[in-house]
């Protein structure tokens, strides 16, 4: 993700998550500590092939040998294709080469589907964090992935319904 970025990812996260959505400064902060040495994040962003739409973002801190996933979303028309995944198996490359040794999330608990896809990749809920999401005071479910170099996918994780000519570039 580069701020060239960020009116099409601010779109797609008010799209997304209209009572909690991040702002332009927040991504803004989090891009301010990548691409340098000592880097602490990695923010990514899925494009159709010819680059002419953002339809997925995501997001990693690593400090300490802790992974956290920041954000992580996929535009409606994009769901169920696979890019979800595609954008967490890259997360994960991210955590590994950071020599994680955990990763952590935070979804919301009225979110099934994501929950499903953190399953799928071997997370386990730890614990709830109560209220965690406002406006509408919705709890948060704490995942943790232990080892994340063992659960990375060797191949790619999308399976046959991805959809083609959707590229991801950091």
């Amino acid at each position: 993700m580069r701020w060239w970025d960020l009116d099409a990812v601010t779109a797609l996260e008010h799209d997304l998550f209209p009572e909690d959505s991040w702002s332009r400064g927040m991504f803004w902060s989090e891009l301010a500590d990548t691409g340098h040495p000592a880097a602490s994040r990695r923010y990514v962003v899925a494009e159709t092939a010819d680059g002419r739409r953002i339809v997925g973002y995501a997001g990693l801190a690593a400090v300490a040998g802790t992974g956290d996933v920041q954000t992580i979303a996929a535009a409606r028309d994009h769901w169920g294709s696979g890019l979800g995944a595609r954008l967490l198996t890259e997360l994960l490359r991210t955590a590994t080469a950071a020599e994680c040794h955990e990763v952590l999330l935070e979804v919301r608990v009225d979110n099934p589907r994501a929950q499903r896809l953190y399953l799928r990749f071997g997370f386990e809920p730890i614990g709830v964090r109560k209220g965690y999401y406002q406006p509408g005071n919705v709890d948060a479910l704490v995942m943790r992935l232990a080892d994340p170099a063992s659960t990375v996918p060797a191949g790619d994780p999308t399976g046959p319904d991805d959809v083609p000519g959707t590229e991801i570039h950091g």
